[in-house]
């Protein structure tokens, strides 16, 4: 019963306080671990960057248990009411709803300013790709793709390990292997030389780990939208035609479920790190890509997390 309670305290907390950057943040510490680990292997000359990059998920995944292990054990030995609280504060940490609610409304707020430099500075932190010659239309396609993928990464998934966590007895540890694997990915994840052998394994860890939570999320998104008034049809056919349209065996999902619902095209060639990607387009050009894209997007995003807690707690209640 403790754990559902977690959950929805956790939610509300992000909810209302998002993330504020004075506060101490796991993931944070979660990133500098990765990255001396990372500095450290890269030292090896005699160990090879791809054998490393299985290594580094392997200490990264052991150090975090181990860490979360020992906390739990002294807190609890203090007063289990510690432990319980703890458990709450590190849920509400590795959830990420408000706080990109937040970040893309920075954009949002510098394109209605008609600020095409600031929109292309607030995108820049939230993307990997090139934003510096982007005009309007393709600054409101980066953002909305990084809210439907954000669905599934930050939302979705951890509260989908959460719960699978609790039926194992082991909450904050699955909810926190899950964002040691996504904070891998998104460190070290990429396709260009410098990362292309020792983030492999991250990377394909990464895509097994979302496998799941990019499906069901996807229909979360699907029934948010019917309820919120999108075009669901579109969405849903959309989603069967274009779910394949990118290089990710996840991130086609939620786009294709937005485009779809919204009327828009996502997609298409960006560049990274100096390298154009060419990749296909989802979703019809019905209409064209405006600011207010960004607020629908976020609005299926607070409407997927309602759905999958309302869903979580009505199994609870009649379990």
């Amino acid at each position: 019963m403790t754990t559902i309670f977690i959950l929805i305290f956790a939610v509300a907390l992000d909810f209302l306080l998002g993330d504020p950057p004075s506060w101490p943040h796991p993931i944070r510490f979660i990133g500098g671990m990765i990255s001396k680990y990372e500095k450290l292997i890269r030292k090896n000359k005699w160990i090879d960057l791809k054998v490393g990059g299985f290594l580094l998920v392997g200490v990264s995944l052991i150090t975090v248990t181990i860490v979360i292990s020992s906390l739990f054990y002294i807190l609890n030995a203090i007063h289990p009411i510690l432990k319980v609280v703890a458990s709450a504060y590190l849920t509400y940490t590795a959830i990420a709803t408000k706080c990109l609610d937040v970040e893309t409304r920075k954009v949002y707020y510098a394109l209605k300013d008609k600020d095409i430099n600031r929109s292309r500075k607030m995108l820049s932190y939230l993307v990997g790709r090139d934003t510096t010659q982007l005009n309007e239309s393709e600054i409101i396609r980066g953002t909305v793709e990084t809210v439907a993928e954000n669905t599934i990464d930050g939302v979705i998934a951890p509260i989908f390990y959460f719960i699978i966590g609790v039926y194992f007895g082991f909450p904050i540890h699955f909810i926190f292997i899950y964002k040691t694997i996504n904070t891998l990915d998104s460190m070290v994840g990429y396709i260009h030389d410098k990362y292309k052998k020792i983030g492999f394994a991250s990377a394909k860890l990464d895509d097994i780990a979302n496998y799941v939570p990019a499906r069901i999320g996807s229909l979360f998104m699907l029934l948010t939208g019917l309820l919120l008034g999108y075009d669901t049809k579109l969405g849903l056919r959309i989603l069967i035609r274009d779910r394949r349209n990118h290089k990710s065996p996840n991130c086609g999902y939620p786009e294709s479920v937005v485009a779809g619902l919204l009327n828009v095209q996502l997609g298409g060639t960006n560049t990274y790190f100096g390298q154009t990607l060419y990749k296909p387009t989802i979703g019809d050009n019905i209409k064209n890509l405006n600011p207010q894209n960004i607020l629908d997007a976020i609005k299926i995003m607070y409407g997927s997390q309602f759905i999958m807690l309302m869903i979580y707690i009505l199994v609870w209640i009649l379990h």
